[in-house]
Formats: C-alpha cells, sequence, structure tokens
C-alpha cells in the first residue's frame, strides 16, 4: 500500500499518490468489518510495505520528538531509520492517511484482527516504539469515534493488533510473507536483526533504499519502477533530457550512490556485522521455541532467502551498471589502440571485427546476469516454502504484480498492489485475497476492488486443508 509515499518536502521528484486508493481501501476495510466471517472474526494480515518510511523526505531539523542525531546523509536526504525517525515519520502518515487509520481503528474495534507483515518498505516496524506508536493511533481513533453505551476494552483492542517481523503462517491454511528477501535488491542480511552493524540505533541500509534517497528522490522525473528493462542508453537518454545541470547533478547523486554502497559493503564484512549475525542466530532459535516450528525448519528457511546484492563487489558493479561500462570503455580503448597500430601495420577490420565481437558477447553475458524482477524466483521459492510449511496458500507481494499459481501441493498468490501516483503509467491492482477456513478445509478468492466491492478473479484448483477458524 506505501501509505505515505509521496510525502517528499523538498525533494525533486514530488509525484502525487491517486487519492482513489484511500478511498477504495476505506471501502474494502468497511466492507469486511460488516460482512459476516465464517469463523469468530475476520483477521486482515498485510504482507508487507503498509507504509513507505523509506519511500517519503522529511528534513532533518529539530524537533521535540528526535532524540537520535542526524547523520550527514540524512541531514541532506532527511530523516532516516532510527526508531524516533521513523515515529515522526508514522505520525505524519496518520494525518496525511487519516481515514484509512480510522477505518481500521474501526475494524480491529468491531472486534476484528490485524496482523502486519513487515516488508523491506517498512521494515521500521522493527522498533518496539514504533509498533507501540501504530496501536495508540489506532486506539486514538477507536476511542474518538465509540460510543458510551458500547465501552471499548482497550486491552482487547490492543492484543488485536499483531506484528510478524519476518512470516505470518497458520499450519495448513496460509504461509505469508511480504518475498523481498529472495530479492537481492532488498534483501537484509538478518532479517530477525535488521540493524546497521555500525550503529545499532539504525536499520540497516540496503541497495534500493540507497538508490531511492540519493539518486530517485533528488531526481525530477526519474521513477521507482521499471528499471528492470532498460539499460545504460536509457539512463544516458534520461540524463541528456535533463540539460547540462541536470546532468551533472544526476552524475553528483549517482557517485554518491556508489560510494554509499561500498560503504555498506566494508560495513557487511565487519566485525559487527559478524556479531549481529550471531544476535540473529539467537532470535532465531527464540523464534522457534516460541512459534514450535522448530529451528531446522527455520534455518531450511533462512536457507532460501538470497545475500544482499551490497554484500559483493560484482554484485554492486552489475547493479549499477558501472561492469557494462567498464566494458564499453575497454573497448573504445581497444579500437583506438588498434587504429593507431593499424596505421603502421594495417588489418584493422578484422581486429576491429574480434573486439566488437568480444565486447558483444560479454555485454550480452553482463546483461544476462543482472536479474532485477524477482518474479519468477518468488513462484520459485514458493514451491519450496510450502513443503517447509503445508499450506494451502503461499502468499507474498513485493512485486506488485498480482499472480495466482501452482506451487507443488499448494497455490502461490501475489496479491499484487494498491500503490500507485496520478502519473504512473501502472496503475494500482487494488488486489487482495480473501480466505475461508471450514470444516471442509481452506477455499480462496482472488479478488479486485472494483466499484465498490470485491470482484473474483481466477485461481487455479485449490488444495483442501483441515484446520477451521478465522476468516
Amino acid at each position: 500500500m506505501h501509505l505515505g509515499s509521496d510525502i517528499l518536502d523538498g525533494a525533486a521528484n514530488k509525484a502525487r499518490r491517486s487519492q482513489a486508493i484511500d478511498r477504495d481501501l476505506v471501502e474494502l476495510l468497511a466492507h469486511y468489518r460488516t460482512q459476516p466471517p465464517r469463523g469468530a472474526r475476520w483477521r486482515i494480515v498485510i504482507a508487507g510495505d503498509f507504509i513507505d518510511f523509506i519511500g517519503m523526505t522529511i528534513p532533518s531539523v529539530p524537533s521535540p520528538g528526535l532524540e537520535t542525531p542526524p547523520t550527514e546523509e540524512e541531514l541532506e536526504h532527511g530523516l532516516g531509520n532510527a526508531a524516533d525517525h521513523a515515529r515522526l515519520k508514522l505520525k505524519r502518515v496518520a494525518e496525511r492517511h487519516a481515514d484509512v487509520f480510522g477505518a481500521l481503528a474501526s475494524f480491529v474495534a468491531d472486534g476484528h484482527a490485524l496482523s502486519l507483515v513487515h516488508g523491506n518498505h517498512d521494515i521500521e516496524f522493527y522498533w518496539d516504539g514504533v509498533q507501540d506508536d501504530f496501536r495508540q493511533i489506532l486506539l486514538r481513533l477507536a476511542l474518538e469515534t465509540s460510543g458510551e453505551e458500547l465501552p471499548l476494552d482497550r486491552a482487547a483492542f490492543l492484543a488485536r493488533i499483531e506484528f510478524n517481523p519476518w512470516f505470518f503462517y497458520r499450519d495448513g491454511v496460509a504461509y505469508i510473507e511480504h518475498g523481498h528477501q529472495y530479492d537481492p535488491f532488498c534483501a537484509t542480511d538478518t532479517v530477525m536483526t535488521p540493524l546497521s552493524p555500525l550503529d545499532p540505533r539504525r536499520v540497516a541500509r540496503g541497495f534500493s533504499d540507497t538508490l531511492l534517497r540519493f539518486v530517485v528522490r533528488r531526481t525530477n522525473g526519474m521513477k521507482e519502477h521499471g528499471h528492470e528493462s532498460v539499460g545504460i542508453v536509457h539512463y544516458v537518454t534520461f540524463g541528456l533530457r535533463l540539460g547540462l545541470t541536470g546532468m551533472f547533478r544526476l552524475a553528483q547523486c549517482f557517485a554518491s550512490a556508489v560510494v554509499e554502497l561500498f560503504r555498506l559493503r566494508r560495513v557487511y564484512v565487519s566485525d559487527a556485522a559478524r556479531a549481529l549475525r550471531h544476535e540473529h542466530e539467537q532470535r532465531v532459535a527464540k523464534l522457534a521455541e516460541a512459534t514450535r516450528i522448530g529451528k531446522d525448519r527455520l534455518r531450511a528457511l533462512l536457507s532460501l532467502q538470497v545475500p544482499p546484492i551490497t554484500s559483493s563487489i560484482r554484485g554492486i558493479l552489475a547493479s549499477v551498471l558501472l561492469d557494462r561500462l567498464a566494458l564499453a570503455l575497454l573497448a573504445t580503448l581497444s579500437l583506438t589502440v588498434l587504429g593507431i597500430v593499424s596505421a603502421f601495420r594495417g588489418h584493422f577490420v578484422w581486429g576491429a571485427a574480434g573486439v566488437l565481437l568480444a565486447w558483444s558477447l560479454l555485454h550480452r553475458y553482463l546483461a544476462s546476469q543482472r536479474v532485477i524482477d524477482p518474479a519468477d524466483v518468488l513462484v520459485e521459492r514458493a514451491t519450496q516454502l510450502a513443503r517447509l510449511f503445508p499450506a494451502a496458500f503461499v502468499v507474498m507481494g513485493h512485486t506488485h504484480v498480482p499472480v495466482a499459481v501452482p506451487a507443488g501441493q499448494a497455490t502461490y498468490v501475489n496479491v499484487g498492489s494498491w500503490a500507485e501516483d496520478d502519473e504512473s503509467s501502472l496503475p494500482a491492482a487494488r488486489t487482495h485475497l480473501v480466505i475461508r477456513v471450514g470444516e471442509d478445509g481452506a477455499e480462496a478468492q482472488f479478488c479486485s476492488w472494483d466499484s465498490g466491492a470485491p470482484k473474483p478473479m481466477a485461481l487455479p484448483a485449490l488444495v483442501p486443508s483441515v484446520e477451521e477458524g478465522e476468516g
């Protein structure tokens, strides 16, 4: 949903989020709040990126609620991801999207439940203070609308709001996670302790949020999406359209981002990072005990994740196309040297043909190694997840493209996106999955929200479950 993605104070790129999204979200929440569930209550599970903490830009200015001093980078690019920075961001989001927060509050106040799975854009929900603020915001809104005849049980209300730092699982019914841990551009090294090794007051920064802060938000006209299908020529052409000053500024932003990526690489191999991985293992062990899932199964789940792209020098070079740029420069230099030598010895045509052939083959190889769109990886991982966590449905988000396909003995569903801006060429799908559990097992409808009502979409054959519970 990426609420807050258009809070861009002082940013060059100020695409406005479509306000129709909020209206549709409010309608959806009101619809299910009043529809009788098959079980005792409805539970909404948001599969990550509900709040766009990393996508918003709020200047780092003195504030009564700000205790963590901003870094030089945060002074330049806006508030970061320390707990108090994130709490200020959440406050702004709740003000901007008051109707959506109010609808969520009414949903929970009516006895239903809300579960939030962290995504790469709202990993700041890791902080207890951010979770507490979120609950208190909803509680305050619920109290404002509750009548004296039906007093609200505050403790029960707060207990129905839960946060899942990694995944949501109901045996035989559904396994749900965001999916960014299978995307090297967005993955974090330690999912249960996603902290910066050198400054544990902050969340670890990855490739995507670095480029977003350093380049995208500072460059007018640059989009967050669509980079998986373009190459160097596209970016050169884009830079030329900015004019000489704009192109120079873009080059500066890009260079700063590359320097930051290599700084993250150094942090990745530090002693502090190794200590953080040890703490992560301890938290995984505690999670295994608390959920009775078992250490072996959680370790197998961790083995499916991919390392962040910033963990390797080659990955960084490929991700920002520097490997292909270096190859092009090497080919140009080779042709220049060949031209000088050929002036005395001849045979330029054959030599040039060899250089160009080698450049073409290497360029194609490097291009094939740079895979940005993780959609196919998520489908492949879903089949393995279904074996580790028996469920009728394996559900993810992240790619923003709705999908429903078989995944072994389960059905993999990507719930798409509710995020778009007014100028986007990729309108939000407004899709959601409705799972009902009864005596005969789990059944589901994949729906889009259309004209004030859920519109069923096609799903492949479903696998029955044996567990009863919430709708």
